[in-house]
């Protein structure tokens, strides 16, 4: 065998190096490949974070249309009200939650089973109070008429909905989600994914997520540390 130098030694021990390092990326990179993006569960509670975020703008405003409607910037509240009616009254609810989930979960046994009706029937008053904010805020400012029954119709729309989503992420998805397999989350993952590219094109929920950090920033939500809370008093 001739004899190595120094340098040839180096570069096989980097070689050598380099292709270790290589192979477990390329098949990670491979098996990710095989795997959905977004499954099925994280793709409705993503959702709900895009939802939980209008219901914080209508839970900042809602004191402030009370007592100075006219400072309200009524075309950004119209924003906020439209996607949650296209995003989340008839994409989410109607075609996921209404279409696919709740008759699987009705027909389960258990706690879960208990709440598809009550939560149709959210979904129906929530459907009414939107059209009603929809209403009021078409205009170039809210009427000063309006001004105590919208922010009493945004508070109740807040505490139901709250209550609302959180059943769902911690009762109903997750029973749900108990009547299918690995592979079948797959396939319904793929399937939601068609639904919500019919809908809204490539990017719906990235669509979503901008316009709702629009409308937070019209507002001047978007900047989360102003909601740092205070330290608490000493004991």
């Amino acid at each position: 065998m001739p004899h190595q130098t120094r340098r040839e030694l180096l570069a096989k021990t980097i070689t050598t190096t380099a292709a270790t390092l290589i192979a477990p990326a390329a098949l990670l990179a491979a098996e990710s490949k095989n795997e959905p993006e977004v499954t099925a569960t994280e793709d409705l509670m993503r959702e709900h974070g895009v939802l939980r975020r209008a219901l914080l703008v209508y839970a900042e405003l809602a004191d402030k249309i009370r007592q100075q409607p006219a400072s309200i910037d009524a075309a950004a509240l119209h924003k906020a009200a439209q996607l949650f009616r296209t995003f989340g009254e008839d994409y989410h609810e109607k075609m996921l939650e209404e279409e696919h989930i709740f008759p699987i979960v009705r027909k389960m046994k258990g706690e879960a089973a208990k709440y598809p009706d009550i939560l149709v029937a959210q979904h129906h008053r929530g459907r009414e109070i939107t059209d009603y904010m929809l209403a009021v805020t078409s205009g170039p400012r809210i009427a000063s008429n309006h001004a105590a029954p919208l922010a009493r119709a945004i508070q109740d729309f807040v505490l139901m909905y709250q209550n609302h989503a959180a059943r769902e992420d911690t009762i109903v998805f997750p029973a749900w989600k108990e009547n299918f397999t690995s592979r079948q989350l797959d396939e319904i993952s793929d399937q939601f994914e068609d639904i919500e590219h019919k809908m809204f094109g490539a990017d719906g929920f990235e669509d979503a997520e901008k316009t709702i950090g629009g409308i937070e920033q019209a507002f001047g939500l978007a900047d989360i540390s102003q909601f740092t809370a205070p330290p608490p008093p000493k004991p």
